[in-house]
């Protein structure tokens, strides 16, 4: 078993997580993300989980400060458990996090888990982190190792013009977003598209609750944006929630959309699910963003 667990190990430290690594920056009144996955094993088996949460930094007492977990949820292969009752510290400023509570399945039955995060590596604008613990449902107590991103949101000059409110966040759908990269033939001697990591000006925005943020469609054609679930499965990788949709926005054109209560929104396209925005609402927030998109088309 404990060849198992340093090849496992072995294996979520070499993932993607490691490339372009950056620095969070830990402080108090702070929205993050913390995103990654690995492995959940017991003696006989070993699953593939994930674990996706919304964080807020709190006060801060010596070199320990306090989180909220927001929204989020954690996954063993295709079962997922939403956020129950967890709470959290950042030990150290940041070397360390240790996350405790509940977590509760579909079916309504309480999991606990216990974790503990080690920073790995950091850089610009997030960090690394290699996290240990257990997660204990009904049935059984699994082991888990994870190699997670913890991104920090980071505030922005405003944006202002005549027809835009300068109170206003303003999102670009970048040109050629839909065909995730610039086309063939357009730029001399490129014989395939280019794919790119963003298709918005922003990837992730965290505003106050009732906020406006308007959306420009700089893209060849028309796309509609809406919120809702993230899912495992790559066949299925959204569900609607209803909470946000804003219609058809054809090239050149954009809507205005408000984010009326605090939450995690996950924003996408139906049409082009690669399409997609992580909005982190909650009080006391400055307007802030993170993930500003390469526009390969201009």
């Amino acid at each position: 078993m404990r060849a198992v667990l340093t090849l496992l190990f072995l294996l979520a430290v070499s993932s993607g997580y490691f490339v372009n690594e950056s620095f969070a920056e830990v402080s108090e009144n702070q929205a993050f993300l913390l995103e990654g996955s690995g492995f959940a094993v017991t003696e006989e088996i070993i699953r593939v989980s994930e674990i996706d949460l919304g964080l807020s930094s709190q006060d801060q007492r010596g070199s320990t400060i306090n989180f909220l977990t927001e929204d989020g949820f954690i996954s063993l292969d295709d079962k997922e458990f939403i956020i129950s009752n967890l709470e959290g510290k950042f030990l150290r400023e940041g070397k360390y996090i240790r996350i405790n509570g509940e977590i509760e399945s579909s079916s309504g039955f309480d999991t606990s888990i216990s974790f503990f995060g080690r920073l790995v590596s950091e850089s610009k604008d997030a960090s690394v982190y290699g996290f240990t613990g257990r997660l204990t449902t009904s049935d059984d107590t699994y082991k888990i190792i994870y190699t997670t991103k913890l991104s920090n949101l980071t505030k922005i000059d405003s944006i202002s013009s005549e027809s835009v409110p300068s109170d206003e966040t303003v999102i670009h759908i970048l040109k050629y977003s839909s065909t995730q990269g610039i086309p063939d033939g357009t730029v001399p001697g490129q014989k395939n598209s280019i794919a790119r990591l963003g298709f918005f000006s922003h990837d992730r925005i965290s505003v106050e609750p009732g906020a406006t943020i308007t959306i420009v469609n700089d893209d060849l054609v028309s796309h509609n944006i809406i919120s809702g679930k993230e899912n495992s499965d790559r066949y299925v990788p959204f569900t609607p929630d209803g909470r946000i949709s804003t219609g058809i926005i054809t090239p050149n054109e954009s809507v205005t959309i408000t984010f009326d209560d605090v939450g995690f929104y996950r924003l996408y396209d139906p049409d082009y699910p690669w399409m997609k925005i992580v909005a982190y609402v909650f009080p006391s927030s400055d307007n802030l963003v993170l993930g500003t998109g390469q526009n390969l088309g201009n």
